[in-house]
């Protein structure tokens, strides 16, 4: 069986993982995140302090001690609004991973993007759905469902949290911090339609799984 695509080793589960994701900002796509396992144990961050505070067309994944473990950047022009992947902090000279960009101008929110990884023919993936929505599936080139974005419900009283607070379910063999980046650059695409449909429900701290 073909493995998938792998950037960091350590979040590769042979189980099923749930993880909640916390937008730490409602107002600038892309300023912020923290995801959570369901235990409650921090897992991933993203930090950003404001619409002005970093290079917009450059995010960074880190563990929870900081250690980067992913950047996302945005290549320029792109009519498409392509991004390249690189594993850890990218310096100038580094050679990206893997791109992903939109497979249509037309449909802005609701627009698949494939994601291509450099030097691995053959291998690539396909998101389809709302992200705006937190409605999203990516799918390997053969179909096969890798990770899952989903609106969240809270447990205790079954009622839908706000777009802000969000599921991603990553399958067993997949990268967790690779499915974290595809967020990234989906927050950033959709990030003008981050309030269609909002609600005003607020942020929850994630301790439990759905």
């Amino acid at each position: 069986m073909k493995e998938e695509f792998v950037v960091q080793e350590g979040y590769v589960s042979r189980e099923e993982r749930n993880l909640t994701v916390l937008k730490t900002s409602r107002f600038f796509a892309g300023d912020g995140f923290t995801v959570y396992d369901c235990n409650g144990q921090l897992v991933f961050r993203v930090d950003s302090y404001g619409p002005d505070a970093r290079d917009k067309d450059e995010l960074v994944l880190m563990d929870p001690q900081g250690r980067c473990l992913l950047t996302v950047k945005r290549k320029r022009p792109s009519l498409h609004q392509r991004w390249e992947g690189f594993k850890g902090e990218r310096i100038d000279g580094d050679k990206a991973l893997f791109s992903m960009k939109r497979t249509s101008l037309i449909g802005r929110s609701r627009a698949s993007v494939i994601v291509e990884v450099y030097d691995k023919p053959g291998m690539e993936y396909h998101i389809e759905g709302c992200f705006s929505q937190r409605c999203c599936k990516i799918y390997n080139a053969a179909k096969k469902l890798m990770a899952e974005i989903r609106r969240k419900v809270d447990p205790t009283t079954s009622v839908m949290l706000g777009k802000e607070v969000f599921s991603l379910c990553v399958k067993p063999g997949f990268d967790g911090a690779l499915a974290m980046g595809f967020v990234l650059v989906l927050d950033q695409i959709n990030g003008e339609n981050y309030f269609e449909s909002g609600t005003t429900e607020s942020p929850v701290h994630p301790t439990t799984e759905d």
